[in-house]
Formats: C-alpha cells, structure tokens, sequence
C-alpha cells in the first residue's frame, strides 16, 4: 500500500503541491479501486490487478501532461454536489458558486430562470436545487455540453429544461423570466499569453475568448435579450471578468437596466454584477 502511496507523490511532486499529492492520492485510489476515499488508509490493499494498474498509469499519465484532475477523474463539486465534467465543459469555479449563492439568497418576484451558456449544467442545476418551485431553463451552443449538463441533471434530481442556443443570433423568446443568470465568455485573447497552461490546453476555448475588439459581445447580446425576455422588476445575473465591472455596468444602464450592482468575490475581486429591469408606470 505505501509502495503505492509513494509511487503517486514520486510520479507526482513537482508538478503539485505536497497537500495537492495528498488529495490526488485520496482520489486516485477511489477512482482505481472504486471504493470510498477513506480506503488509502487500509493497509490491507496491497497490490493493484492488470486492469486497475492499466488505469492508474493512464491517470498519472494524464496529470503529468497538465490535464486538470477534474477531467482526469470525470468529476468535480459544484455547491455541494458532484458534476460529471468533460473537456467539452468549463470546470466549475469558485466565483460561479459566489454568483449562485447571491442568486439563491436574494428573494425574487416570480420562479422563471434561464441560464445562457449553462456549460456543465452546475448553475441551472443548482438553482433547480436551492430555489423553492424554481422552474429552469438552460440554454447552450454546444450539443456537447448540452449532453453533458442532461447527465447531471439526471445525477442531481434537477429538473431543467436544456436548450440549444446561439444567443449572438438573437433567439426568439418563447417566454418571460424572473431570473436571467449567465457565466459567459469574457476573457481577453490578449490574456492567453498570462493563462496556466492546464486551461489553455484543455478547456473549451469558446466558452473562454472573446475578441479583444469585442470584449463585451456576450453581454451586449445576453443583456439585450434579458431586456426583452425578462418581467418588470426581473433580475440579470452576470460572472464578469474583474477589469469590466465599469464597462459591463455603463451597458446595463445604457440598455435601460437599474439598480446595477457589483460584486466582489472572496478575493476582493470585482467578479459579479446584477441589474434590475425597470417597472413601468402608467
């Protein structure tokens, strides 16, 4: 057993963290032997089979090469609960759960929600969660990840209704919301050259870029339709990139929203913005 142990920090170390190596090994070992992570501690698992030496060759292949151990093992926690994530689906971050948590703990008018660009499914599906009678649309580009996004659900018991959709080609709405909430594309191509390699390599570029002559093209398009789509006094969420709060928050107003507010993250990093729909009078 300790050969084992030793063998992942040797393969390992360098590339990680002595407290990464001890998760990775939590993990590795659940994933080989398919049982509970507590099993490192039990010295009585002391040699691996041909198929399970197969598999744990491939996964420290894998890490070594930069790929994000959420790819590597199929999986990944979102808010509490497990996500299947694939290389045709962003990773969940820590600032998508600070947005869905100031989503889930502000009170709302109606239960309507719709999330552009759901990726992995782990916004819609956690509101489909959290909110009480929640009723969620999701809409995405990639049939991919739409296919992906439908296996969580499932996995989660989140009822949402999943879509293909291409927001730059101006959908027709179907319906009213309360609630738009969407994780768009809003890094720079500029920015690759300062990106970590493991997200430049694996990650979905398109659910990443935008150009830099059109830093604002998903919110110009997603803002525009929430104009549209969304009740009086209806709300729009947005996980923005930390240099655009004032750019994203001038469109808002200038689209005719209110109550624009910004956001820090945990880090202090201005990552989120919310705006109001005005209610007409008369």
């Amino acid at each position: 057993m300790q050969q084992l142990i030793n063998l992942i920090r040797r393969e390992l170390s360098g590339l990680y963290t002595a407290s990464e190596v001890a998760v990775l090994t939590r993990l590795i070992f659940g994933e080989v032997y398919g049982n509970p992570q507590n099993i490192v501690t039990n010295d009585k698992i002391n040699h691996l089979s041909h198929l399970q030496t197969e598999k744990l060759d491939d996964i420290l292949s894998r890490l070594k090469k930069g790929e994000p151990y959420q790819y590597v093992l199929g999986e990944t926690e979102f808010y509490g609960r497990i996500f299947k994530v694939t290389g045709d689906v962003l990773i969940p971050r820590p600032e998508t759960e600070e947005l869905v948590e100031w989503v889930v703990s502000e009170s709302h008018e109606g239960n309507l929600f719709l999330d552009i660009g759901t990726g992995s499914g782990c916004i819609a599906i956690t509101l489909a969660r959290e909110v009480a009678n929640a009723q969620v649309e999701a809409w995405d580009i990639s049939e991919k990840a739409l296919a992906v996004a439908a296996v969580n659900a499932a996995r989660n018991g989140a009822v949402v209704r999943f879509s293909q959709v291409d927001v730059l080609r101006t959908p027709t709405p179907v319906g009213k919301y309360d609630v738009v909430v969407s994780n768009p594309p809003y890094v720079l191509e500029s920015e690759k050259k300062d990106m970590e390699l493991n997200v430049l390599d694996f990650e979905p570029h398109e659910a990443l870029f935008v150009p830099d002559n059109r830093p604002l093209l998903f919110f110009e398009a997603i803002a525009s339709l929430a104009g549209e789509f969304l009740h009086e006094g209806g709300r729009l969420y947005f996980e923005i990139n930390r240099s655009m709060a004032e750019p994203v928050g001038a469109l808002l107003r200038d689209i005719g929203f209110c109550g624009v507010e910004v956001k820090n993250d945990i880090s202090g990093n201005p990552r989120m913005i919310r705006a109001v729909k005005p209610v007409s009078h008369g």
